[in-house]
């Protein structure tokens, strides 16, 4: 537990550096939030978060900043079950997770209507390159992580984000 709230404690720090936030933030789920496919899973398996994920995910909360999933799985039932078991799945407004033929730009536009708020107020985190790229076109901030979810992934993501709105607005 030490290392989620020290993770934690950093994690708003870098939050408080930034007056633009986003409002929403997405985040993937395999090779993003945990380092593993799920479907090469069971239900009854234990899933893990990579280290840092929790953290951020506490901090993110704490500053009021609504969360939400974009996942393409195949086996939707499998994530939804270890989101349930991490104890998380109640920190994310919003979850995305339908089989893999789909685009990512579908479940953002889901996420879009449920949520009602505009891709440019949102931050998106994936593995995935052509994730990145085809959800860039929708105009919302993109960030490819490496491995997973970290501070570092934190700090660019929000960093680009405030970026992004200077990039748009008139001066």
């Amino acid at each position: 537990m030490g290392n989620d709230e020290s993770v934690k404690k950093e994690a708003l720090q870098i939050i408080g550096h930034f007056q633009n936030l986003p409002r929403l933030v997405v985040f993937d789920l395999d090779y993003t939030l945990w380092p593993f496919y799920c479907e090469c899973y069971y239900e009854d398996d234990m899933p893990y978060l990579y280290p840092q994920a929790r953290g951020i995910l506490y901090a993110l909360k704490e500053k009021g900043i609504d969360m939400a999933i974009a996942s393409r799985s195949p086996t939707s039932n499998i994530a939804k079950s270890f989101l349930k078991k991490l104890g998380i799945q109640s920190l994310f407004v919003a979850q995305e997770i339908f089989s893999s033929w789909t685009h990512k730009t579908d479940h953002f536009q889901r996420i879009h209507r449920k949520t009602g708020i505009p891709y440019g107020s949102m931050l998106f985190f994936d593995d995935e390159d052509r994730n990145i790229g085809a959800v860039s076109k929708m105009g919302v901030t993109s960030i490819l992580v490496g491995d997973g979810v970290n501070l570092a992934a934190l700090r660019k993501g929000l960093s680009e984000f405030s970026r992004s709105l200077g990039s748009s607005s008139s001066s």
